[in-house]
């Protein structure tokens, strides 16, 4: 079983992020302008703040790489903090530190007061700066070379902005690869022109009255072998598994795997895929109301993933707060920040579901080489295609 991971270090305000993705397989050819691409468009999105402005990230590669090809050992990415020379003496590694004004006033919806608490510290900037969704550009860096990966072997994988707080964009039933053309265009990556410009005033009404805006996004992948993941553990169930990545994105609060509340409101005969077979097309389905995974297997149908994010929890009139040091009630403390991050949040989503796809193909269909892992794969297919 090939093994497939990977990793990320580094500070909101620090010298960067760091990287290192072990597990692709040698031979890839990867594409340094689609590297480049991913980076930029976790960037995207009407209603970002300042910094996107200050940060334009580029992953560098640092290992792994040579000549436009992998290795097969462990890629090193770096991304820059272009900001850090405003911010050595608080953020810098050797730096004494003294006369730094420390946070004392813990956000609510934040990690702040419950890292002082686990760590001991004092100073809730040693909290806040590793809970930042400034983390999420090194799990894209890394997302990059896992969908270049996945692309080689057949999988696309898309997202869309479906709600920004309460406005909700039209529910299609079916949706392909080419009807996502043109989405990173739109103001907050949504796919219906009315719901877009209805989303894009909702912001703007709500961030003129200081607050932040949550809402859902969906990510799909299309070109899945049946069989990824399994039901024999609990650990080995790819929808746990996905769950789990999405989860871990800054501010997501719910995952489902297809429309899973509108089946939970449905009687049986309505919450299942019936199965076909024809010599054309093998064993299939007329409905995904699974959302393409059954038993923690994918079943071959669309994986349809959608995620619930919160507003975010630095607001531009904090909320109140205590001084964890005098215990008085005083309002929280303010970072630099975004009245929303849905449209971004969901190419995060990307990155994190082809990352755990990834590894799935990874235990799965092993190999050192490309070539290898194609072979695998086309072996497995037809030995199902009966």
């Amino acid at each position: 079983m090939a093994r497939f991971d990977f990793v990320t270090a580094g500070e909101s305000h620090g010298p960067g992020l760091t990287t290192i993705v072990e597990g692709m397989p040698a031979g890839l050819e990867l594409d340094r302008e689609a590297l480049d691409r991913d980076m930029a468009r976790r960037q995207l999105g009407h209603g970002r703040g300042g910094r996107m402005k200050i940060e334009k990230d580029t992953a560098e590669v640092r290992s792994g790489v040579r000549h436009g090809q992998t290795l097969g050992s462990p890629i090193a990415l770096l991304v820059a903090n272009r900001d850090y020379e405003n911010w050595v003496e608080r953020m810098g590694p050797w730096e004494s530190g003294e006369g730094v004004q420390q946070v004392h006033l813990p956000r609510p919806g934040h990690a702040d007061l419950p890292g002082l608490l686990k760590y001991g510290f004092e100073d809730a900037r040693n909290v806040l700066e590793r809970a930042s969704a400034r983390e999420t550009a090194a799990r894209v860096a890394a997302g990059a070379l896992a969908r270049q990966f996945l692309e080689a072997v057949g999988v696309t994988i898309r997202s869309h902005v479906t709600r920004i707080a309460g406005v909700a964009a039209p529910a299609p039933d079916d949706l392909g690869p080419a009807d996502f053309v043109g989405v990173d265009d739109d103001p907050v990556r949504c796919l219906d022109a009315d719901a877009s410009a209805a989303m894009i005033e909702e912001i703007n009404r709500l961030r003129k009255e200081n607050e932040s805006l949550g809402g859902t996004f969906e990510a799909r992948a299309w070109g899945l072998v049946p069989g990824l993941g399994s039901h024999i553990s609990w650990d080995e169930r790819l929808d746990g598994r996905i769950a789990q990545a999405m989860v871990s994105i800054q501010s997501v609060k719910g995952v489902s795997i297809g429309p899973a509340w509108e089946v939970a409101a449905s009687p049986g005969s309505e919450a299942h895929d019936e199965i076909f077979h024809s010599p054309e097309r093998g064993f299939y389905r007329e409905t995904n109301r699974a959302g393409g995974l059954e038993g923690g297997m994918t079943n071959g149908e669309t994986l349809i993933v959608q995620v619930a994010i919160k507003p975010i929890s630095t607001l531009t009139k904090p909320l109140r707060s205590v001084d964890v040091h005098t215990k008085e009630p005083k309002a929280a403390h303010k970072e630099r920040t975004d009245s929303t991050v849905v449209p971004a949040a969901g190419v995060v989503g990307e990155a994190m579901l082809a990352l755990t796809l990834a590894r799935a193909y990874r235990e799965k269909f092993g190999g050192d080489h490309i070539d290898d892992v194609r072979a695998a794969i086309d072996a497995y297919r037809q030995r199902i295609a009966g």
